[in-house]
Formats: structure tokens, C-alpha cells, sequence
């Protein structure tokens, strides 16, 4: 399996299709958001990407439920296997992308996790809170769980929670799997250029139906605090929608929220290098082309 990896707006989707399409291979999506039907602009779906020189280059894990219905990391392991299998017996090759960097890691290093069932009660009673209000809350009940560098995100603190308040163990058991049979890519690019690749993407988005895709939701009955569990665009935009924000305090914000966001996917993937993950780091095309090529290679002979 090929995976590759890199912050938002690095252009992934479309590195991981030129491999696909050189390779005979099949994509199978690690993003937590491209699940969910329906929110395709302000996930990047861009599934038009997925069609190079004619040739539609088949995908999994996207469009797969409803944004009302919950997932987890334990399910997107099941989902993988399932995916993985059936490439396999399609006779293709197997090309992992995403920068949801706790679905990647589940793989690589073969997370064992306890299937616990969410707490909907307990999600709608945290969920109106502020991050640093729930790191706060998080390290008075579980002081020894805390782990600065896992919990950054809201979803990923409530989640925690849950598993603990049924008193199951949020330790996970980590099984690295033999390296010879991996190659992890990792798009590298400056910082610099990335933060105006957001700006860019985001404005444009802004102008080419994002607004008008929250209100969909909204009007399919997906309510606020769904949308600030999804976080980012759906947040914001949502918060602008219910005349929060202006048009321009929202743009702002968010602008400033995904590139946070994007130092956040750095940090978690220096962490999986910390944890025996090699990334081998690549800034064109060709570069990821002759790894790719050494790495078949290597596994004929």
C-alpha cells in the first residue's frame, strides 16, 4: 500500500490520482469529513480530480452516510479492511490518502480500539463548549489521560470522554505493521505557500456554492451544533448563516481556523514519525514517482 499524507490544500488528492492512474491502483479516502453525503465543497471533495486523461479512477470511503448519522475511528478501520480487501481482489494496486492523521496512524500502526458506543447526551452537553474549556474540563476528571499532543480537537476531548465515563481503556494497544510492506509519502511544502493556498481555496469556495451548501443542510434539518461539531468551514459559515458574524468576520475567521488547522496536521505527523512511522517527504511529482517505482520494485524482487 502506498499512503499519502500532508496538510490541507497540498494537493494530495491529486498526487495520490497521478499515482493511481500510473499505477493501477485504487484510492481509498482517510478523511473524516468526506464520509458525510452531501458536504462536498467545504470537505474538497473534488471529485472531478478523480478523472485523469479520461480514465475515472474509483474511490472509497467517501459519500458512505448521512452528516446526522456518527462514525469513529473504530468503524473507519472496518471500513478500510472491507475496502482493502476488495481492491485486493480486484487485482489493483492500493493507494491510502487523507490528512486525518488519527485514521492514518489506526492503520499504519494498527490501532486495537473498544468499540464503545457514543454518548449523544454527553456531546450535546460539551459540544457548546470552548476548547480550552474542555482541555480544562478533560484534565480535572482525567488528569493522567491527557495527552497534549492527541487532544487538539473538540471532537477528538468528548470522544475521549466517552470512552472513559464507560469505563473502557483509552490506552491503544499499538502493533506497528512491517515497514517493508508500506511506502507513506508526505507532501512537503512551505509554510508560506500553503497559508496562500488556503486564502485562495477558501475565497474561492466562499464564491462557488460553500454558503449555499451549509444552508442545505440546515434547510435537511442538520442543526448548529452539528455543524460546530464538523468544525471549520461548516462552523463558521453556520455561525454566519444565524447573523453571528458578517460575511467578512466569518471569511476571516475561518481563514485564520484552517490554518491553525493545518500546523495542527503537521504536529500530529511529526508525532506518527516519533512513533516508528518513516515519511518519506516530497515536494514534486517525479520525486514521489521514483519512490513509488523503487517501492514496486523492491517488492517483485
Amino acid at each position: 500500500m502506498i499512503t499519502i499524507l500532508g496538510p490541507t490544500a497540498s494537493g494530495k488528492t491529486s498526487l495520490a490520482v497521478r499515482l493511481a492512474n500510473q499505477f493501477n491502483g485504487e484510492i481509498i479516502s482517510a478523511d473524516s469529513r468526506q464520509i458525510y453525503k452531501g458536504m462536498d465543497i467545504g470537505t474538497g471533495k473534488d471529485i472531478s480530480e478523480y478523472i485523469i486523461n479520461k480514465n475515472k479512477i474509483k474511490y472509497h470511503l467517501i459519500d458512505i452516510i448521512n452528516p446526522n448519522q456518527n462514525y469513529s475511528v473504530f468503524q473507519f478501520k472496518i471500513d478500510f479492511n472491507k475496502s482493502y480487501n476488495e481492491i485486493q481482489l480486484n487485482g489493483k494496486n492500493i493507494f491510502l490518502c487523507g490528512g486525518t492523521g488519527l485514521y492514518l496512524e489506526s492503520i499504519l500502526l494498527n490501532y486495537e480500539i473498544s468499540n464503545t458506543p457514543p454518548d449523544n447526551n454527553l456531546r450535546k452537553k460539551k459540544i457548546s463548549l470552548s476548547l480550552n474549556q474542555l482541555i480544562l474540563d478533560f484534565k480535572r476528571q482525567y488528569p493522567k489521560k491527557y495527552n497534549s499532543l492527541y487532544h487538539i480537537t473538540k471532537r477528538r476531548i468528548i470522544r475521549s470522554m466517552e470512552i472513559l465515563n464507560q469505563n473502557e481503556n483509552l490506552d491503544m494497544n499499538l502493533n506497528q505493521l512491517n515497514t517493508t510492506k508500506t511506502l507513506v509519502l508526505g507532501i512537503k511544502i512551505n509554510r508560506t505557500k500553503n497559508l496562500s493556498l488556503i486564502r485562495k481555496r477558501l475565497f474561492y469556495r466562499l464564491e462557488n456554492g460553500m454558503i449555499e451548501e451549509v444552508e442545505q443542510l440546515i434547510n435537511n434539518g442538520l442543526d448548529i451544533e452539528r455543524l460546530n461539531y464538523f468544525g471549520l468551514e461548516y462552523k463558521f459559515i453556520g455561525k454566519y448563516i444565524n447573523n453571528e458574524f458578517s460575511f467578512n468576520e466569518m471569511r476571516d475567521k475561518l481563514n485564520i481556523a484552517i490554518n491553525q488547522f493545518a500546523k495542527r496536521q503537521m504536529t500530529f505527523f511529526r508525532r506518527m514519525e516519533k512513533r516508528g512511522i518513516q515519511i518519506h517527504w516530497i515536494d514534486n511529482y517525479d520525486s514521489a514517482l521514483e519512490l513509488v517505482k523503487a517501492y514496486y520494485e523492491n517488492i517483485l524482487n
